[in-house]
């Protein structure tokens, strides 16, 4: 359940590693500060006023004249910061509680209550930030009114703007130095994902820490290696494919000059049949090749192979978006396209094309009428000189290649291919390429 509210990126996990710990320290730092600071100078200042207003309370009650109030009234002005007015012969009405539960601190509440063991009420001041506390007497209410600030120190607030400013600061400083440590892996990842889709990545070099470093200088390792393999494999099968083109090559001539009879046919079909087998391998071994990618309108290519096998009287309906830019090795990708389509079209009597773009990649749809192929046997046939044995063979020329190549030119442009059963009761080719 923690999950789903976890970041996914290692940037927000990282600073949410950073940020919980601060926040748990600002709130008991703000916790310990209330409790033996804030609280303990709350009860001193509520002392200390209602102290001075006990003092008021008692010159009253000594001498109530009015000169003696009129004393009494500098004294708390000058001295106390209070402001002190007796209404005479008047008794103190009630105050609603919604009128006295505005902010005001309860120790002050309690404390002023032991102190004066009298009726008082306290409300708000018709002045700003002032606090009107009235006091039943003998002769009458004694209204004394007093600024907000002598019960709440400023320190409170100066504290809490420094735990947030602090706070702020140091978050600010953590995101732009988790960012510049992310940058190494981001861009390794990019390097990674655009390898993966055979995209050329000479301009990327291990930076950053230690460990990702380490990690850049493993991936170039293994990207290298990668591609002295494949290069291993193409000049080899392209050697032995040229190679035996030679003694193919000087039997047709010596065939040539034989009379034609039975067995001179057979040989011919062989010759022939031998031929085609070293053009698939051909076309297997160069792969990708040094073909390099390049921005290309992918719904005009697929329309461009379907026009040319239509040459051949094919059915074959296209569905498509208007256009559709994507970074892929145009000549590969044709190749790759005209077999499935060639295939589909062999085994069936109708074909459909529907091109289409989702999030992050084009997705393309080949399906026919055809016979199939059986569940069990759709990862079996992407491996390269499987044949199949029914009726229903998708590989070029017979040779067992076609899905292989199909396969390794989508893979190398990062992509997916699957084999599903068609709505049209055949075989789904399923091409998934990124953007």
């Amino acid at each position: 359940m923690i999950k789903n509210f976890l970041p996914k990126s290692l940037l927000g996990r990282a600073l949410l590693i950073i940020v919980m710990p601060l926040i748990i320290l600002q709130l008991v730092s703000a916790t310990i500060f209330y409790e033996t600071h804030w609280a303990k100078v709350s009860r001193k200042l509520a002392y200390g006023l209602v102290g001075d207003i006990a003092t008021l309370v008692e010159l009253l009650r000594l001498d109530n004249t009015d000169r003696s109030l009129k004393s009494i009234q500098a004294l708390a002005s000058q001295n106390m910061g209070l402001s002190v007015r007796l209404k005479r012969n008047q008794i103190l009405s009630k105050v609603a509680e919604a009128e006295q539960s505005w902010n005001i601190e309860d120790s002050f509440v309690k404390i002023l209550t032991s102190s004066l063991q009298r009726p008082f009420n306290i409300k708000e001041s018709t002045i700003e930030k002032h606090i009107l506390v009235n006091i039943q007497l003998s002769e009458g209410v004694l209204q004394v009114e007093f600024a907000r600030k002598r019960l709440f120190s400023s320190t409170t607030y100066v504290f809490v703007l420094w735990m947030v400013g602090t706070s702020m600061i140091l978050f600010g400083l953590a995101t732009i130095f988790m960012r510049n440590q992310v940058k190494p892996i981001r861009r390794l990842a990019i390097a990674a994902e655009d390898f993966g889709k055979g995209r050329d990545t000479p301009n990327f070099k291990p930076e950053g820490a230690i460990e990702v470093r380490q990690a850049s200088s493993a991936f170039i390792s293994m990207r290298d290696r990668i591609k002295r393999q494949v290069s291993r494999r193409t000049e080899m099968l392209a050697g032995v494919s040229h190679d035996l083109r030679t003694p193919i090559t000087r039997m047709k001539l010596q065939l040539e000059l034989l009379k034609e009879n039975k067995n001179t046919g057979e040989l011919a079909r062989d010759l022939s049949e031998m031929e085609h087998m070293l053009e698939g391998y051909l076309a297997f071994a160069r792969g990708e090749g040094e073909e390099l990618p390049k921005e290309v309108d992918v719904v005009k290519l697929v329309k461009q192979v379907i026009e040319d096998v239509k040459k051949n009287g094919a059915n074959i309906g296209l569905s498509s978006e208007k256009r559709v830019l994507i970074s892929l090795r145009p000549n590969l990708f044709r190749r790759c396209i005209a077999n499935l389509i060639e295939n589909a079209d062999r085994y069936a009597s109708a074909v459909s094309v529907d091109l289409t773009v989702e999030v992050g990649f084009v997705k393309i749809l080949i399906d026919d009428n055809g016979p199939g192929i059986s569940e069990e046997l759709r990862d079996q046939v992407f491996r390269p000189f499987f044949r199949l044995d029914d009726s229903r063979n998708l590989d070029t020329g017979g040779v067992g290649l076609g899905l292989a190549i199909a396969r390794d030119a989508i893979i190398s442009h990062g992509g997916e291919i699957e084999l599903q059963d068609s709505p049209t009761g055949g075989l789904r080719v399923m091409l998934k390429l990124p953007f």
